[in-house]
């Protein structure tokens, strides 16, 4: 494993963590504040499920500009970003199971090409990757969202956002990514994986490498696209081909770059350029 990076007086470099269970801190949107407690709703939830509200923060005209908050405040942070693939995951993986070394070891190998590694910056296969990338010294990136039951970004992302609304953060990963690789996940990852899918598969965004790695894991799913979307017509055979299956982290990172040395899309060829 990569040594950390130092600090100007060559001191090894120790992760910070943003928040801690110890302390009851937890970030809501962009603020970290101490609490009591898990929150009762987000700010999704209240979005979505509210009716009208005359209190001035939380009528709607006030959510959108919430709203126009967050897109800014991502675009800003974001708008240098280097190469970057984002990782999936799930938030629950132990940190002594394979497919969490798995993570830590996409993540440095991500930054041996030159990417930097955008996760969901949360437990488990998250702050696997982001791990890996932190150690192998690359940009480890994490793009948190609110919830009720987890604590926020993991101490190994070095450029962290938080986003109250789930639309504002999926459009930071589709935006500023330029590859997407999914580990087993659940429902968040499927989410996020099938959401992949559909935009590439309606030409939405430049057709991107997706890949899937796990194929114990993966194998049911893929089957029943092919058995029963393809076979009874409700996709067509070659989006089968959108992403690639794989138990390899190698064999991951060489299909991204193969596929990113033959892209024309502008923002790629820039960046190719660029490194």
């Amino acid at each position: 494993m990569a040594p950390l990076r130092s600090n100007k007086d060559g001191k090894p470099r120790v992760p910070r963590t943003t928040e801690s269970a110890e302390t009851n801190r937890m970030l809501r949107g962009p603020m970290l504040l101490r609490t009591d407690g898990n929150q009762t709703s987000t700010y999704d939830q209240r979005l979505l499920e509210s009716g009208a509200d005359h209190a001035w923060k939380h009528a709607d005209p006030w959510r959108v500009l919430r709203i126009q908050g967050e897109f800014v405040a991502g675009f800003d942070a974001l708008s240098d970003l280097p190469k970057a693939v984002t990782v999936y995951g799930s938030a629950r993986t132990k940190e002594d199971t394979p497919e969490y070394a798995q993570g830590i070891d996409l993540g440095a190998k991500l930054v041996e090409h030159d990417y930097a590694v955008v996760t969901g910056g949360g437990p488990g296969i998250m702050e696997a990757a982001n791990r890996g990338a932190y150690e192998a010294g690359g940009l480890s990136v994490g793009l948190g969202i609110e919830l009720p039951f987890e604590q926020g970004l993991n101490k190994y992302v070095d450029l962290g956002i938080n986003f109250r609304y789930f639309f504002a953060r999926k459009t930071m990963f589709l935006k500023y990514s330029q590859a997407f690789v999914c580990l087993p996940g659940g429902m968040g990852t499927m989410d996020e994986l099938f959401e992949m899918l559909c935009m590439v598969q309606t030409g939405k965004v430049t057709n991107y490498p997706i890949v899937l790695i796990g194929t114990e894991y993966w194998s049911g799913l893929v089957e029943w696209m092919a058995n029963t979307l393809v076979a009874e017509g409700y996709i067509n055979p070659q989006d089968m081909d959108l992403f690639l299956l794989t138990d390899s982290v190698d064999e991951a990172v060489e299909h991204i770059v193969a596929a990113h040395k033959e892209m024309t899309d502008e923002r790629v060829s820039r960046l190719n350029h660029d490194a």
